[in-house]
């Protein structure tokens, strides 16, 4: 990769609106690249929904050529349709990244937070202010894509220490 940094794709999955954020990091330099969020149709079935995603991951990826990424690990929530839903989601996201040849980061939620904002117990806002403050100019779609940018964050804080030891 050498000057040009890497590229890491940040994925916030989800059924009805997948988050994605990407990043540059050169060592602790962050850049905002782009983010965006991906639908499906609440109507249509299952499987139809999980093509969407992966259809659109995979448009993303090679339009964008990311070197890693990373995903919050699942969260059970009270509702196990929810759940389930969500894992369906997070399998097709976390397949089509190793397909791609890239390995997957995957952080717990509170991982993120700590890393982001300092604390595990963060709030969505906190997050979303430190997202914006840690890459300036970033318009985010949303939600999920803060998530989102805040996990490839998190790998890019995480990767850059894993380098440090190395040396």
């Amino acid at each position: 990769h050498g000057e040009a940094g890497l590229i890491i794709l940040g994925l916030d999955p989800s059924l009805t609106s997948t988050g994605w954020g990407l990043i540059r990091a050169e060592g602790n330099r962050l850049a905002h690249l782009a983010n965006g969020q991906i639908k499906t149709a609440a109507s249509a079935p299952l499987a139809a929904r999980l093509v969407t995603l992966a259809e659109a991951l995979e448009a993303l990826i090679a339009e964008h050529h990311p070197q890693a990424a990373a995903a919050e690990e699942v969260f059970v929530n009270q509702n196990p349709a929810s759940t389930l839903k969500l894992s369906h989601a997070r399998g097709v996201a976390l397949m089509c990244a190793a397909r791609s040849g890239l390995e997957v980061g995957e952080y717990a939620p509170t991982l993120v937070k700590k890393a982001v904002v300092g604390t595990g117990g963060a709030s969505k806002d906190q997050v979303h202010a430190m997202v914006s403050r840690l890459l300036p100019g970033a318009k985010i779609a949303g939600p999920d894509a803060t998530d989102a940018l805040a996990v490839a964050i998190t790998h890019a804080h995480h990767l850059a220490s894993a380098m440090k030891g190395v040396r």
